[in-house]
């Protein structure tokens, strides 16, 4: 970590009009940052504007209370939170562990599980509208939901897509949790990278980088128990990592108040997004932590890493190009996109509960 923190601050204002390379340890890649490029003039594809007038409750959705699901199962008339097993599940508990090692081509079965998470039995509502017990419970379903696979699986996934942008495939506020027996590729980088930073330093990466960003210019939310930032080798334009203060390799491990907080960052974080471009912000958001394996959990830090997708206005961020064929490139600094969310009005109020009406209650 860097002694002088204020001559790191003045180098990389230097740098900040000038293409340069950042430095991604989580990972242990780099990013080409060329500041400015948000002013070339766009004549391509736009995002088409988010659908209004969405109703409580949805009678064609397939994840309202008391509705038929595409496989012709019916949910139950939930009040909160719902969870169920994906009905086109990408990974199945039965799949067979036939291993391929034939010269090049490697190939092995891959065992897990994945589960749909209803947030709400609202329909249109979004993660960052709802009030802070409902977004609660919500943390709490991850934590409980995170230690249940855990003990099965190695690698726990929870994520989010949020608006067709992403690939959302329902405007209903839900997420998914994929449970697997093989530590995937970004989770693997993340491992070695944290492991490694700990066996050369004794401390947990994450925890060193949220002391070192603290009060600085990349900033977006800050609690007594969470920092929300972009972080320094952002590739999407308003990416931000969501981090706790204490140590937590999991979120299992958060304890009460860590999760009662949690659930006044994330709606301050999503109506930050939502006032950028006065629009429902599309993103797709994933929380990181430690595989279930002993080796590894000292070493790591849980966090979430939010990916939203818009450049400016309806403009979108397209990873082609030299992107795919070189390197991560991006068009303004972490600095520029944290003050831009930080200088957005403070997030709506939360819309109060309600249990919407629903047919075929089960």
């Amino acid at each position: 970590m860097p002694t002088d923190r204020a001559a790191g601050s003045t180098a990389i204002a230097r740098l900040a009009n000038e293409p340069h390379r950042r430095y991604n340890p989580l990972i242990d890649e780099w990013v080409l940052v060329s500041a400015g490029r948000t002013r070339r003039p766009w004549l391509g594809a736009e995002e088409p504007e988010p659908q209004t007038g969405e109703r409580a409750y949805d009678p064609d959705c397939y994840l309202c209370p008391g509705n038929a699901r595409a496989n012709g199962d019916v949910n139950p008339g939930y009040a909160e939170t719902f969870v169920f097993v994906n009905d086109y599940s990408a990974l199945r508990p039965g799949t067979s562990m036939a291993v391929v090692d034939e010269g090049l081509l490697h190939a092995e079965g891959e065992r897990g599980l994945c589960r749909v998470v209803c947030f709400s039995p609202r329909h249109d509502l979004t993660l960052g509208r709802m009030e802070h017990d409902a977004v609660r419970r919500v943390v709490d379903l991850w934590a409980a939901q995170t230690a249940e696979l855990g003990a099965q699986y190695r690698w726990v996934q929870v994520f989010e897509n949020r608006g067709v942008a992403m690939g959302a495939s329902n405007p209903h506020p839900h997420g998914q949790i994929w449970a697997g027996t093989a530590l995937p590729g970004e989770g693997a980088r993340e491992d070695a990278a944290q492991r490694t930073y700990l066996s050369t330093s004794g401390r947990r990466l994450l925890l060193d980088y949220v002391e070192q960003e603290t009060g600085g210019p990349r900033v977006v939310v800050e609690t007594d128990r969470w920092l929300v930032i972009v972080p320094f080798w952002a590739a999407w334009p308003f990416e931000t990592l969501v981090v706790p203060k204490a140590p937590a390799a999991r979120l299992s491990e958060l304890d009460e108040a860590a999760r009662d907080d949690l659930a006044t960052v994330l709606p301050e974080l999503l109506g930050r997004y939502d006032g950028l471009f006065k629009r429902s912000f599309p993103y797709s958001m994933g929380w990181h932590q430690a595989p279930f394996d002993d080796r590894s959990i000292a070493a790591w830090q849980v966090h979430a890493h939010f990916y939203p997708p818009l450049l400016r206005g309806r403009m979108r961020k397209f990873m082609v190009g030299y992107e795919l064929l070189a390197e991560t490139q991006r068009d303004l600094t972490a600095e520029d996109a944290a003050g831009r969310l930080r200088a957005v009005a403070a997030a709506p109020a939360p819309v109060p509960a309600l249990v919407p009406r629903f047919a075929n209650p089960a």
